[in-house]
């Protein structure tokens, strides 16, 4: 078990389902100890509509997430080389962390977490993929961090 970090950013390909999650669940279990930010390699979707509900579950509020990309990031002066930690949960988002870091002495780290948009016909079977996800995210989590009720 690590001790947690200064700085995580968690990075996905649109910012709009697992890095939100990813960074509004770490905020929940964590406190503000550690600085949590979350980017995508694009901006192109609004935050998911199931991704809320199924963090509402788990009392995590992302209705009021704006989305970003990485290069906005940058045009808002959140500098990437300022984290300790970066975590891309898609393989998109891995090259292009990698490639903004490759002057830095930085961490990133892949989790391979499941993309469950486009997954399940039904308004539940959806809600099912996510919980997935979420659930998924929470494990990674435990694993690297703890489990901070303990």
């Amino acid at each position: 078990m690590e001790p947690l970090p200064q700085s995580v950013l968690f990075c996905c390909d649109h910012n709009a389902v697992r890095s939100p999650m990813a960074e509004g669940i770490m905020k929940k279990l964590y406190g503000t100890g550690t600085y949590v930010q979350s980017a995508g390699v694009k901006n192109d979707l609004e935050i998911d509509g199931f991704c809320i509900s199924v963090c509402q579950e788990v009392e995590v509020e992302l209705s009021r997430h704006q989305s970003r990309s990485f290069d906005e990031m940058e045009q808002w002066g959140d500098d990437i080389s300022s984290y300790d930690l970066v975590i891309a949960l898609s393989p998109a988002s891995q090259r292009r962390a990698l490639e903004l870091t490759r002057f830095f002495h930085l961490d990133v780290e892949y989790w391979p977490i499941m993309d469950p948009t486009g997954l399940g016909e039904t308004r539940d079977a959806k809600l099912e993929s996510y919980r997935q996800t979420r659930d998924q995210i929470i494990a990674r989590l435990k694993t690297r961090w703890g489990d901070p009720a303990a």
